[in-house]
């Protein structure tokens, strides 16, 4: 609308005295703030724009609080002199405003978008003061009441389509951001009833100290809500419980319990001297009764604790200089899954809305136990799986050989990386060996991916190209690798992944103590070979990696002369992939050091190399297996 100067004229809802009110007592200007412009930047990266602003509207112009986007309009004066202008029109029709093209006003008329999105509220050009601005989506801040009070806005200087999603997430954020202002509202009026109400300060001190505890107590649990729905390790969802609660209601102890086989154990190793790691569910103590009767036990001063729990729990707390120690059940479908225990050095009550809150805590920390035991559960059941596939190693005449699997430091992470070696059938038995010669087939291998899947087709993969081995003899490592690739793709398995394997077969006289080495490299580092003279062999010939996607036509396998003295390494690309470095200059590495330790033996060198190379806290899982062809014949 516009009014007898052909200017716009605020609707009646911008000029509402309570909307008006409410705006003030947000206490923002026309001047940074940190909290609205952390709103405002997170507009702008979530939703990827260049600009992102927090306005309200007043009874003449808006203000602009919150703003991210160091080439955004008004960026300086923080200030626009229309009340219309951006989001006008949400504090008018309350609903979101989507522009997707924005087109000049002429001065002194009204303008509509060029276009607007499904769901959005077509107003008067919000974006007429600003040609710099294109496309704009804006969703309406209220008060408690449901007053808007202005929108936060996100800004784009081309034509956009905005998306649902993204709607949706501006529509989360200015939730979000309503509530802080509500908050602050809230603060503004309290501290107007402070000072207006000096007669009555001492009551208006209890009431402001319980509201900020009540403020506090919602923060914790908005926190805790956030911060532990992600988590999915024990460790983790100790750390965080444990900063949560220290931050809010500042303990001096905390600690989570979980109920295993009938005993109390806390999450994460004790620090030593500090007691209470183990509680068993009969014993009379604070921790076992909360579990046992399924309540919120709260025990103040020592006298209180040795007359109802005994001398030496009373001692066990004394040591840690409780005063107070409160314990909450952890709900569980069952019954409590186990018990959050706080304490501090001071005298502490317990009040019932600080109850219901801790109450609250241990629901969210009890799902992110469960959450964090099942993942547990999981990533030590492929454990298990993945390193009982790693069978013992056969005896070979004329060959030694050794393996070393080392998992991720990570221990929820689980690998597809495995070793094998075994007999190929003689001549007798229908293998490729016409003279009768010993042959072994040995393979180094990394499924793609770091989970229960990973770990499983690891096994198949591994038994498939066993039988690929047996089910066609006389035929090299190549074929091997295509035949199961042909069954990865007919089968669907959906394998992907890198591996070397290889055919060893003991050279006839008069080289009867080398061994020929075939291979085919299916994308996987390049073998190493240290020749008797300390010389390193990097084995580069390579095809493509293994993909369900991709049908590969594998070459025939190359070959290599392994004398008397000679070591072979395979491994994975745990050892030489490290973040922030050289994969190249750490095979080098590796093959100085199997050159200098090439005559030790086999299993001491594969852990001594780990440590040198990896280190003691690898990225990833690690495979070895090496072989050495003993100098001597034997």
């Amino acid at each position: 609308m516009t009014g007898r100067n052909g200017r716009p004229t605020a609707p009646a809802a911008v000029g509402d005295g309570l909307r008006l009110r409410a705006v003030r007592d947000t206490g923002l200007s026309a001047h940074p703030d940190a909290g609205m412009d952390r709103f405002a930047r997170l507009v702008k990266e979530v939703l990827e724009v260049p600009a992102a602003l927090v306005a309200l509207v007043t009874a003449d112009r808006q203000i602009l609080p919150g703003l991210a986007g160091s080439h955004a309009p008004w960026a300086r004066e923080r200030s626009l002199a229309a009340p219309l202008a951006l989001c006008g029109g949400v504090v008018d029709g309350g609903d979101p405003v989507v522009v997707e093209r924005a087109r000049a006003a002429a001065p002194g008329t009204d303008a509509t978008p060029g276009g607007a999105g499904s769901g959005g509220h077509a107003a008067a050009d919000p974006v007429a003061l600003a040609p710099e601005v294109q496309a704009y989506a804006g969703v309406a801040l209220t008060d408690r009441s449901g007053r808007v009070l202005g929108a936060l806005c996100a800004l784009d200087n081309r034509p956009r389509a905005w998306s649902g999603r993204e709607l949706a997430l501006l529509t989360e954020l200015a939730a979000a951001c309503g509530a802080e202002l509500r908050l602050r509202i809230a603060a503004r009026r309290r501290e107007e009833v402070h000072r207006d109400e000096a007669a009555a300060r001492t009551r208006a001190d209890g009431l402001a100290r319980r509201s900020e505890n009540a403020l506090a107590r919602s923060e914790l649990l908005l926190r805790a809500a956030d911060a532990l729905a992600d988590t999915t390790g024990l460790a983790e969802v100790d750390r965080q419980v444990h900063d949560l609660v220290t931050l809010v209601l500042r303990p001096v102890h905390v600690r989570v319990m979980v109920d295993d086989g009938g005993v109390l154990r806390r999450l994460t190793p004790e620090p030593a001297g500090t007691g209470g790691s183990r509680v068993p569910l009969g014993e009379r103590h604070p921790a076992a009764l909360a579990a046992r009767e399924n309540r919120i036990v709260t025990v103040s001063g020592g006298g209180e604790m040795a007359t109802g729990y005994g001398r030496r729990v009373a001692a066990e707390h004394r040591a840690l200089g409780l005063e107070t120690v409160v314990c909450v059940p952890l709900p569980g479908r069952a019954g409590p899954l186990g018990v959050l225990v706080m304490g501090w050095d001071r005298p502490y009550e317990v009040d019932d809305p600080e109850r219901a809150v801790l109450a609250a805590l241990a629901g969210y920390t009890a799902r992110a136990v469960e959450r964090a035991l099942f993942v547990e559960n999981r990533v030590d059941v492929a454990r298990q799986m993945q390193e009982a596939m790693l069978t013992d190693l056969p005896s070979v005449s004329g060959l030694q050989a050794a393996a070393h699997y080392r998992p991720a430091a990570d221990i929820d992470m689980v690998g597809g990386d495995w070793y094998d070696l075994y007999r190929l059938p003689s001549a007798a038995q229908g293998g490729e060996d016409a003279e009768g010669a010993a042959t072994v087939a040995a393979t180094i291998g990394d499924i793609t991916g770091h989970d229960m899947r990973a770990a499983t087709l690891m096994g198949q993969v591994r038994s498939m190209l066993r039988q690929a081995d047996l089910d066609h003899p006389g035929t090299g490592p190549a074929h091997v690798v295509s035949a199961f690739e042909h069954a990865n793709r007919a089968l669907g398995l959906g394998c992907s992944g890198t591996l070397v394997h290889a055919h060893l077969r003991l050279c006839p006289p008069p080289d009867g103590s080398s061994w020929e080495l075939s291979w085919t490299n299916a994308g996987h580092p390049p073998p190493l070979v240290v020749l008797p003279d300390g010389r390193v062999e990097q084995l580069v010939d390579h095809g493509a990696l293994m993909h369900p996607g991709v049908a590969v036509r594998r070459r025939d396998a190359h070959r290599h002369v392994l004398p008397p003295g000679a070591l072979l390494l395979l491994y994975t690309d745990g050892l030489v992939e490290h973040r922030g470095g050289d994969l190249d200059v750490a095979i080098a590495r590796t093959g100085s050091f199997l050159a200098t330790r090439r005559e030790a033996p086999l299993p001491e060198l594969l852990t001594e190399l780990v440590d040198a190379i990896a280190g003691t806290a690898a990225d990833d899982d690690i495979a070895l297996l090496a072989l050495r062809v003993p100098a001597d014949g034997s």
